[in-house]
């Protein structure tokens, strides 16, 4: 008696969805085991359902005699063929996985190359994360070691200050006066510094928190441009606004009004006396504008890319001052734009260079 199309197919699914949740629960328990042995699991499950779905029919009188016979050993054949391919592809799996661990352990460490896809997703993804994070422990012993000198001179100074104060060394009106400016102005100089730091670490911990509201470029720029001005009159330099249609932007008035004020004290700060800053505020490409163009002589091509890079001083054409703050300016304001969801960058321009921030634009 034949059985019915139905009966061979409830049959059928009926043991292999037993096989399967056997399957299932055997390889959860080999879930840390060999990524060749959890193949081979998958090969024996499949057969086995194709297997136990036949012997059913079989016992169903659809085959008998020779032909039963046949299939059992075809099937059979076939499984093992499933079995023998099963443990070549998990072999080369395991050769390649074992190679990238082995890579791995090598420093530095150089993505080994001819992976199965996602071993080589793997592979090249790691090598960045180590390009990356060797580049921070460098700029970490670069800020270290830069902010160690930076404290070190002020504090000697105040020292020395202090103790002729202490000793009588110096006793006259003028002298004393003169003791007490410089050390306030020190200490004034040093905290400016420790501020820096402070948010500078905030930044990089994401715990930078915007409170952010619809405000306008227009009077962002004019904050800051009063902001600036008794700085720029004090070097020399001529401090220009442009900033010609309202732009709407959702921002941290004063996270931005900071990133905006370093990139305009780091201008004037590296502007000759009697040259000129400009700050504009537009719309280019569907995204709000923020740009600082100085007159610095420019910065090396080189060095273009490392601008906002902690602790880099760019020797050539950006050489730290007498007047100069404590150096993080740069990295500060690349922070709070990206917090902003903006993009800022640098390139040099005319007789120096254009900071430019790009911010989303508020619709509507």
């Amino acid at each position: 008696m034949m059985p019915s199309l139905w009966m061979v197919v409830a049959v059928s699914a009926g043991l292999g969805l037993l096989v399967a949740l056997a399957g299932i629960l055997l390889m959860g328990r080999l879930r840390t085991r060999s990524i060749g042995v959890m193949m081979a699991v998958v090969v024996v499950v499949a057969v086995a359902a194709t297997l136990a779905g036949i012997v059913a029919i079989i016992m169903q009188m659809l085959l008998e005699g020779a032909v039963r016979d046949f299939v059992l050993v075809v099937v059979a054949v076939g499984g093992l063929v499933g079995l023998g391919v099963a443990f070549v592809l998990a072999k080369r799996v395991v050769r390649e996985s074992k190679r990238l661990v082995d890579a791995v352990r090598e420093l530095p460490f150089v993505a080994p190359q001819g992976l199965p896809a996602e071993l080589q997703t793997i592979a090249n993804t790691l090598e960045e994360a180590y390009a990356r994070e060797r580049a921070l422990e460098g700029a970490r012993r670069e800020l270290v070691a830069w902010v160690s000198h930076d404290l070190r001179t002020p504090l000697a100074g105040m020292r020395a200050m202090a103790e002729a104060l202490e000793d009588g060394v110096v006793s006259d009106t003028e002298t004393v006066a003169r003791y007490h400016g410089q050390i306030k102005l020190e200490v004034e100089r040093l905290s400016a510094m420790v501020d820096d730091l402070f948010e500078l670490s905030r930044i990089h911990a994401g715990a930078l928190r915007l409170s952010r509201a619809r405000i306008g470029l227009t009077d962002l720029v004019a904050d800051t441009l009063a902001g600036a001005e008794p700085l720029a009159r004090a070097k020399g330099v001529v401090l220009t606004a442009e900033a010609a249609e309202p732009v709407p932007v959702e921002a941290d008035a004063g996270a931005l009004g900071r990133a905006l004020g370093n990139l305009v004290v780091n201008a004037i700060r590296h502007t000759p006396s009697d040259r000129t800053v400009v700050l504009r505020a537009g719309v280019e490409e569907g995204m709000a504008c923020l740009s600082v163009t100085d007159c610095c002589g420019g910065i090396p091509d080189e060095d273009l890319p490392r601008v906002f890079e902690v602790a880099f001083r760019g020797e050539a054409a950006r050489t730290p001052t007498a007047d100069g703050g404590a150096g993080l300016g740069l990295a500060i304001a690349q922070g709070i734009v990206e917090a902003h969801d903006g993009l800022i960058g640098v390139v040099n321009e005319g007789p120096g260079c254009r900071f430019e921030i790009r911010l989303p634009l508020v619709s509507g």
